[in-house]
């Protein structure tokens, strides 16, 4: 008898095995869902809360190990800053490495400063004439302008400008020189005078000083002046040793501003096109704006001289101090350094006014001087110069301190235009506008729209 002898039997074993089989399919495919939905429950959690570990199941084995992930039993990793190269940089503290690199790269810009300040020294002869001769550019650039737009041609206008300014500062010179060798005398006995009226109100006033004491001091200076002669006469012989020097410096000047007046926007051009081309937007549109801030600032400074010099020479003539003109040309002259130099004019005035005239007269000049200052400081330079040339009367002080330091007269009378020019010139380069397009720029090709 065959297995299946009975056919319905067969089948109904059949069956069930195909049941069984059907039913264990179902049971793993419904527990691999089960698994993958636990798997994205705890990836669900472990996001929201990463402070909790995930829990690794046989079902759920839980997500695989990053590359970064940290190993119990393992060694732990240097941790490596971005702006560090080895072990040694990551060791030390960031804001220790960030002071040494600032550091070490101030002094290397100290180092270029020190060197190029040393070159300055070297060619000073070269350097100082060139300063005065921009300075000078800068004052008679509007009447070369002038003369330009009357037609006349490009080097007659400006040796014409160059000649007669030549002319009024000889000029100016010369009555000055002759007027104070025509007082010296006259001064020479008032200053006697003077000194004895000194020597009355030392004995009377509120130091009481007696005739001994007085015979001291004065036999002090006479000795302190016989000890120091040589120097003096030595530093005479020295500035006498110099003369070919300032010969030399002055016809530098005359002819380094002869040409600045005259091809000084083909000289600029020239300095321009050595950058490069993406740079000389930028640094013509600052030193365009750099160079007419020179020129207010020079011309300003010109005008509220004259109206100092002008101011306080009324006062002298009305007062009958002597050595008015010279006096006046001296206030002109010194207020070209701003804050010191009219201070120091002022004084030499009111010595005068107490050696010739007495104490009261010397106080009234004393007022008219600081009164002169003070319509200079709060009216005259705000209304003249402006915004465009606008220093901080600290960064003025300094730059005049610095400019003695390192250049003696000369140092001083370039210290604050230059200031002011670095000045524009920071601010421009530091603008993140882009300069218009210069009315000469050719465009050599260019892409429709």
């Amino acid at each position: 008898m065959t297995p299946c002898a009975v056919p319905f039997s067969c089948q109904e074993v059949r069956l069930s095995r195909f049941e069984r089989v059907r039913g264990r399919l179902r049971r793993a495919y419904d527990s691999g869902r089960e698994s993958v939905r636990a798997g994205r429950a705890d990836h669900a959690d472990h996001a929201d809360h990463p402070e909790t570990p995930a829990v690794a199941s046989p079902a759920s084995p839980g997500p695989v190990a990053p590359p970064s992930a940290t190993v119990v039993g393992a060694q732990q990793p240097a941790a490596v800053h971005n702006s560090t190269s080895s072990r040694d940089d990551a060791d030390v503290p960031h804001a220790l490495r960030i002071s040494a690199a600032w550091c070490w790269r101030l002094i290397v810009i100290g180092v270029v400063f020190w060197a190029l300040l040393g070159v300055v020294g070297r060619i000073s002869i070269v350097i100082i004439p060139l300063a005065i001769a921009l300075l000078l550019s800068a004052l008679l650039a509007p009447a070369v302008g002038w003369l330009l737009r009357a037609r006349l041609p490009r080097s007659l206008a400006t040796a014409v400008v160059l000649v007669g300014g030549l002319a009024a500062v000889i000029g100016t010179l010369t009555l000055v020189v002759n007027e104070f060798i025509q007082g010296v005398p006259e001064l020479s006995e008032k200053s006697s005078e003077g000194v004895r009226q000194i020597q009355d109100w030392l004995k009377t006033g509120p130091l009481h000083l007696n005739d001994g004491q007085l015979d001291r001091y004065i036999n002090e200076a006479e000795q302190w002046v016989n000890n120091n002669t040589e120097r003096f006469t030595s530093g005479a012989l020295s500035t006498a040793a110099t003369l070919a020097e300032v010969l030399t410096g002055a016809v530098l000047v005359l002819f380094a501003t002869f040409f600045f007046l005259r091809d000084g926007n083909n000289i600029w051009r020239f300095l321009v096109r050595l950058l490069p081309v993406a740079a000389r937007w930028k640094v013509d549109d600052a030193g365009r704006a750099s160079w007419a801030t020179l020129g207010a600032y020079v011309r300003a400074t010109v005008l509220v001289a004259f109206i100092d010099a002008v101011g306080i020479g009324i006062f002298l003539i009305i007062f009958d101090i002597p050595f008015a003109f010279p006096l006046a040309a001296l206030v002109f002259l010194s207020s070209f350094i701003p804050i010191v130099g009219a201070t120091l004019s002022g004084g030499v005035a009111v010595l005068v006014a107490l050696v010739d005239s007495g104490p009261v007269t010397a106080l009234i000049i004393l007022g008219v001087v600081i009164g002169v200052q003070q319509l200079e400081g709060h009216v005259l330079q705000p209304l003249i110069m402006g915004r465009a040339v606008a220093i901080h009367p600290l960064a003025v002080i300094i730059g005049i301190a610095a400019g003695v330091v390192l250049a003696g007269i000369t140092g001083a009378l370039v210290a604050v235009p230059l200031i002011a020019v670095l000045n524009t010139a920071v601010r421009r380069l530091a603008a993140r506008t882009v300069p218009d397009t210069p009315p000469d720029a050719v465009v050599v090709a260019a892409k429709a729209p």
